[in-house]
């Protein structure tokens, strides 16, 4: 019902980072609507949606359908329920016997790689920070995959960051426009000719040259 009420409202979802559960349904209804803010809480990984939001996509694919991001999306930094990097290595010291190997996964792949090495260097115990895909053998302590490393977007600056957003908007909407023209082959010729008068006086208005 949620999805079909038009009130105002907040809405708290915290399901697999937008990968799955009725967070998406939320996001399907209310994307598109520039009325709504999403706000993330939290981490989110290298290529889930969450992230990509997070990085200005200007439309998304949802249940099979794209769906334009319209949408303020902001995010709050520095929210985890996770303990810092001094709670975990505090944590691995309390071993009385070091473990055969520390597994780093959580986290984008520079993060792992660091903190990988720290705590090799400061527990003194092998670790791994496998990539994308990689595999362990947890019964052997064998290392099957490394993973493939993924390509981490650069961090625009906020001012160029908004002006590509505005910009994304537009493009967003010529689309539309685009999409609304073939919609209507088809229509009578003198309807058409009115179309094509108000896209030029547009074309007109906004050309730069």
């Amino acid at each position: 019902m949620i999805n079909f009420d038009d009130k105002p409202k907040v809405i708290i979802s915290a399901s697999g980072m937008c990968e799955a559960g009725r967070i998406r349904h939320h996001l399907k209804h209310n994307l598109w609507r520039r009325e709504c803010t999403i706000c993330f809480v939290g981490y989110q990984a290298v290529g889930t949606l969450g992230r990509k939001l997070i990085e200005g996509a200007q439309s998304v694919k949802l249940f099979g359908e794209n769906i334009t991001v319209n949408a303020r999306i902001v995010d709050v930094k520095g929210i985890s329920g996770h303990a810092d990097m001094n709670g975990l290595l505090n944590w691995l010291k309390g071993f009385t016997q070091k473990p055969d190997r520390v597994i780093v996964v959580h986290g984008e792949d520079t993060v792992t790689d660091h903190f990988a090495n720290l705590v090799e260097d400061t527990i003194g115990c092998p670790t791994f920070a496998p990539y994308s895909g990689g595999c362990v053998d947890l019964a052997s302590n064998e290392i099957l995959s490394e993973g493939v490393k993924m390509p981490k977007k650069a961090a625009e600056k906020p001012a160029r960051a908004k002006a590509t957003a505005a910009f994304g908007r537009v493009v967003a909407a010529a689309k539309r426009l685009l999409d609304v023209v073939y919609k209507n082959e088809g229509i009578a010729n003198k309807d058409l000719a009115k179309f094509e008068n108000q896209i030029q006086n547009l074309a007109d208005k906004w050309d730069r040259d």
